[in-house]
C-alpha cells in the first residue's frame, strides 16, 4: 500500500518536540534503572544527559538540515541515511568529549553507538505506530463522513438549478453540469494526496458558480488572492467545505443575501486562509454541527502536526475562519 511506511518530517516542530520528549523519557528510564535512591537518580540523569543532550541536539540539527534531500529518497534510503547521520553525530560528540578530557569515566564509543542505535530504533518504531494510527483508512473514513454531509442538499439544489436552465440557457446548463462533474470527481477521488492551492481555489470557484445559479444576486464573493502562492501544496477539500458552510449558514438564510470574503496570503513562510461570512443570529435558519471544521482540523493535524491550525471566531456581523499552515512546495504527501 502506498505510503505504508514513512519517516517523520524533521522540519516539523511537533515532530522535534515529540523526539525531545521521547528521548528524555528514555534517558530518565535508563537513569532510574541504574540508581539506588532519589539523589542517585538525579545524579545518574545528569551524568547521562551531559553526553546525550549534545548528541541529541547535534543529530536533530543535522537531520533538519538534510531533510529536504531526505524526503526525495525512498523509505529505505531515507532510513539508512538518517541512521548514518545519528551515528556520525554520536561519534563526533564522543570524540570531542574524549579529546577535551571533561569526563574521567566517559563510556566507550561502542556503548555510545549502541545506545544511540537503540534510541533511534525506538523513535522510528514510535513514529511508525503513530502513522498507522493515522492510517489512510482512518483518513478515508473521516473524509467520507464529510462527503456524506456535502452530497445530499448540494446535489439536489444543483440539479434543480440546472433543470431550470436547460430550456432557457442550455449553454449555461451545460457548463453547470461540467462544474458538477468536476466537483464530484474530486469528492470521490483518493484525497490523501496534497494538491496545489490553485487547484483547490479552482474547485471552490466551480462550487460557487453552481451556488450562484440558485442564489443569483443574493450571493456575492470577494476574493483577495493576489498574494497567494499557487504552487503551495495543501490538503484537498480544505477551502470548499468552508465556503459551503458560509453559503449554507451565512448567506442563504438572509433574504437580501450577503458577501463571502476569501483572503489568502503568505507571511513568514506560512499560508493564511481567512474566510468571512455574514453572521446574523436572528436570521440563522440552519444549525451547523461543526463536522466540516472538525474534519479539516483533524486533516491539518495529520498532514502538518502542530505547524497548522484552524480557529473560528464570530461577532454580531461576521463569522470568521482562519487557517494557518506551512508553505510547502514539494512535500511528500502523508
Amino acid at each position: 500500500m502506498k505510503n505504508q511506511y514513512r519517516l517523520p518530517d524533521m522540519r516539523n516542530l511537533g515532530v522535534i518536540l515529540r523526539i525531545l520528549i521521547l528521548v528524555n523519557l528514555l534517558l530518565a528510564l535508563a537513569a532510574f534503572s541504574s540508581s539506588t535512591s532519589t539523589s542517585d537518580f538525579f545524579l545518574q540523569l545528569m551524568r547521562i544527559s551531559a553526553l546525550a543532550q549534545p548528541t541529541l541536539l547535534l543529530g536533530l540539527l543535522m537531520l533538519y538540515s538534510a531533510e529536504s534531500a531526505l524526503q526525495k529518497r525512498s523509505f529505505v534510503a531515507h532510513l539508512m541515511t538518517s541512521f548514518t547521520i545519528v551515528m556520525v553525530s554520536s561519534c563526533a560528540v564522543h570524540q570531542l568529549f574524549a579529546a577535551s578530557g571533561i569526563f574521567s569515566d566517559l563510556p566507550s564509543l561502542g556503548r555510545v553507538l549502541l545506545s544511540s542505535a537503540s534510541i533511534f530504533t525506538i523513535c522510528v518504531y514510535y513514529f511508525q505506530l503513530l502513522h498507522r494510527a493515522h492510517s489512510p483508512a482512518v483518513m478515508e473514513a473521516r473524509l467520507q463522513a464529510l462527503q456524506a454531509r456535502i452530497r445530499p442538499h448540494f446535489l439536489f439544489n444543483s440539479i434543480n438549478a440546472v433543470l431550470s436552465l436547460i430550456r432557457s440557457q442550455p449553454k449555461q446548463a451545460e457548463n453547470a453540469l461540467q462544474d458538477m462533474a468536476d466537483l464530484f470527481r474530486v469528492l470521490m477521488a483518493d484525497n490523501r494526496e496534497l494538491v496545489p492551492l490553485a487547484q483547490e481555489i479552482g474547485l471552490s470557484r466551480q462550487y460557487l458558480a453552481l451556488e450562484k445559479l440558485r442564489l443569483n444576486e443574493r450571493l456575492n464573493v470577494h476574493w483577495q488572492v493576489d498574494n497567494m502562492p499557487p504552487d503551495a501544496l495543501i490538503p484537498p477539500l480544505i477551502l470548499q467545505p468552508l465556503i459551503e458552510n458560509a453559503v449554507y449558514h451565512g448567506v442563504e438564510p438572509l433574504a437580501e443575501g450577503g458577501t463571502i470574503s476569501i483572503q489568502i496570503y503568505t507571511q513568514a513562510n506560512e499560508i493564511h486562509l481567512i474566510l468571512k461570512n455574514p453572521n446574523h443570529a436572528q436570521t440563522q435558519l440552519h444549525q451547523g454541527n461543526k463536522m466540516a471544521l472538525n474534519n479539516i482540523k483533524e486533516r491539518l493535524a495529520l498532514h502538518f502536526d502542530l505547524e497548522a491550525s484552524l480557529t473560528s471566531t464570530q461577532n454580531q456581523a461576521e463569522y470568521i475562519v482562519h487557517i494557518r499552515l506551512p508553505h510547502q512546495r514539494n512535500r511528500r504527501s502523508v
